[in-house]
């Protein structure tokens, strides 16, 4: 069933209930709670619970980067992604673009101070693919591509991600693209199966290394629904163009002039 853009509302697209941890929780412990469940983001919240802010892969992928280890610390030492409200009644297009404009994750309350739920960018994306909207994501995918080695650390690529502030790395073979190591292989793969940092990131990476010639937003979203991943290598000819993510298919569909296609 084909949707107007208009008649895309949070409440039907959100993650609702979402759990919660406490502060005082470990972050080893929160690892192993997002790799059961499958989440890569996990709300802290007060005794009453009134959230405190987002555990994100990317807020682990800082810990691993900056002490060179999987630190056993509290959430309540580490600096959690901050969160903005919004109402079941709110528009995807306008959770889009705040997600965009203010860099942040959305909870979703009723009555101004009830939690009823999490929208993710890739809630957002299911939401974009019910509309004719076909945005071109020239202005937005990520150009710059950054590459390890097939027998390169893991603690090297994590600290290359951190310093480029990318979610992900193509790990290169002897001969040509071996795969593709992300921020959730970082906290499924490795850390939630105590993987020594220092072992070749080939065995921990996501191969085979999936590409598509440049296309519109709503090809790329399929292609990523259809093999369950959040980046899409762009590949022009033999080469790589480029790397698409979720977040900037949410960024070519909040825009105000996207291109318009029957699909």
């Amino acid at each position: 069933m084909v949707l107007e853009l208009e008649a895309l509302f949070v409440g039907n697209y959100m993650t609702a209930y979402p759990v919660s941890v406490l502060p005082d929780v470990s972050l080893p412990e929160c690892i192993s709670f997002m790799a059961r469940r499958g989440i890569g983001n996990l709300i802290v919240s007060t005794d009453e619970g009134d959230p405190l802010g987002i555990l994100t892969e990317r807020d682990i992928l800082k810990q691993i980067a900056e002490k060179n280890t999987l630190p056993n610390v509290d959430l309540k030492e580490i600096l959690l992604t901050p969160f903005e409200k919004v109402s079941p009644n709110t528009s995807i297009q306008s959770a889009a673009e705040l997600i965009i404009s203010k860099k942040a994750r959305l909870l979703v309350f009723a009555d101004s101070n009830k939690l009823v739920g999490i929208i993710t960018p890739s809630d957002l994306l299911r939401a974009f693919r019910k509309t004719y909207v076909a945005p071109v994501l020239d202005d937005v995918i990520s150009k710059k591509v950054y590459h390890v080695g097939y027998d390169d650390s893991i603690l090297d690529a994590c600290k290359l991600m951190y310093e480029k502030r990318v979610g992900s790395v193509i790990v290169d073979g002897k001969n040509s693209e071996f795969g593709i190591f992300t921020e959730r292989d970082l906290v499924f793969k490795v850390l939630n199966n105590r993987v020594n940092l220092d072992e070749a990131i080939n065995l921990y990476s996501s191969f085979p290394l999936i590409t598509t010639p440049d296309i519109l937003a709503n090809e790329a979203a399929s292609i990523m629904a259809q093999h369950h991943i959040k980046r899409l290598v762009l590949r022009d000819q033999e080469k790589i163009s480029g790397i698409v993510t979720v977040r900037d298919i949410i960024d070519a569909y909040q825009s105000k002039s996207p291109q318009i296609r029957n699909y």
